[in-house]
């Protein structure tokens, strides 16, 4: 059972340090909040920036709880979610209380009921990169039946649902662009019709490979990477695509010519889940849930229990090409 007085957590105690296992006074649940029991946590880059300090939004005093997203149970309310509902959440930005921890407070607009058939790691797992792979596909690029689609980054979590979603609505040839080998493959077996990986090629020499890859036409990029891959990828587009950036893994800036953009008339859009609308973002979570429990989009994830966070965090600074999840567990009533 959970101490009433203190509950254990991982908690970020220096900025640039990794998370570490300690005590903390339970969270008090604001009106228009719910209290959850947490079941799982995934984590996600956006954690890690915001304990790096470099976050442009700051961070939360310290010591905080890490941790934007998870799944767990409803314990208490003052609106339509009942205790006892399994809620797939987030955390308010820049709380005291993440996921990473038995308890958290999040608002209600931010909990979402999920089915007894999805799992508390498949439910965590989906959220922000279920939603930024998605919605960048479906709802920004608008992707249309038969069109050519380039993932940058296609080994990443959000690149692996981008070419899922890419194949599921329609998109007549995909690429999938990455540097590992081996989820290259795996990215194949997900949807891609030819993957490029990235080898040290300049500009000119992986634009050449993604127009022969794509055998016509590029309508859309999906671009997780900025810098370089994405000017080739613009370089390879065709006239009218559409480019959603949602990533810079490769580079913060590149020197895009004005010629280009002009020349083609490309469509530059950035995505962020940080901007959609409650709405859209409970739609886009889920849709990728029920494709996911139809079996039709995987997301492949690795669970780690409390006490090994501070190792899942580490592997997450590397592109663990997977979805790391800590585990916690039932361990109060609800």
């Amino acid at each position: 059972m959970v101490s009433q007085a203190m509950m254990p957590a991982a908690l970020i105690r220096a900025i640039s340090h990794d998370p570490a296992l300690g005590d903390i006074a339970p969270p008090t649940r604001k009106p228009g909040q719910v209290l959850i029991a947490v079941r799982a946590a995934a984590l996600n880059p956006i954690d890690q920036w915001i304990a790096s300090g470099q976050f442009y939004r700051g961070h939360p005093p310290l010591p905080y709880v890490p941790g934007c997203e998870g799944a767990g149970v409803v314990l208490e309310s003052d609106g339509d979610l009942k205790p006892g509902t399994r809620v797939r959440f987030e955390c308010p930005m820049l709380s005291t209380y993440g996921s990473l921890a038995p308890r958290t407070v999040v608002n209600a607009d931010d909990a979402i009921p999920i089915p007894d058939a999805a799992s508390d790691d498949l439910a965590a797992s989906l959220g922000i990169a279920g939603m930024a792979g998605w919605l960048a596909v479906a709802s920004c690029a608008r992707l249309s039946p038969g069109e050519r689609v380039v993932v940058l980054g296609a080994t990443g979590i959000v690149g692996q649902v981008a070419v899922q979603a890419a194949h599921l609505l329609g998109a007549g040839r995909i690429i999938a662009v990455g540097r590992d080998r081996e989820t290259l493959d795996r990215v194949r077996e997900l949807g891609a019709d030819v993957v490029v990986r990235l080898s040290g090629q300049d500009v000119a020499e992986l634009a050449d490979a993604l127009q022969a890859a794509a055998g016509g036409p590029i309508d859309v990029v999906i671009d997780g990477l900025w810098g370089d891959p994405a000017l080739a990828a613009m370089t390879a587009a065709g006239p009218r695509a559409r480019v959603v950036n949602l990533g810079q893994s490769a580079a913060p800036t590149l020197a895009l010519p004005s010629g280009m953009l002009r020349g083609k008339m490309l469509a530059l859009l950035g995505y962020s889940n940080l901007l959609g609308s409650t709405a859209e973002r409970r739609e886009g979570f889920q849709t990728v849930l029920a494709h996911a429990l139809r079996g039709d989009l995987v997301v492949e994830r690795e669970l780690f229990p409390l006490d090994q966070a501070a190792q899942a965090w580490r592997r997450q600074h590397h592109s663990p090409h997977r979805k790391l999840v800590i585990a916690l567990p039932v361990d109060s009533p609800e």
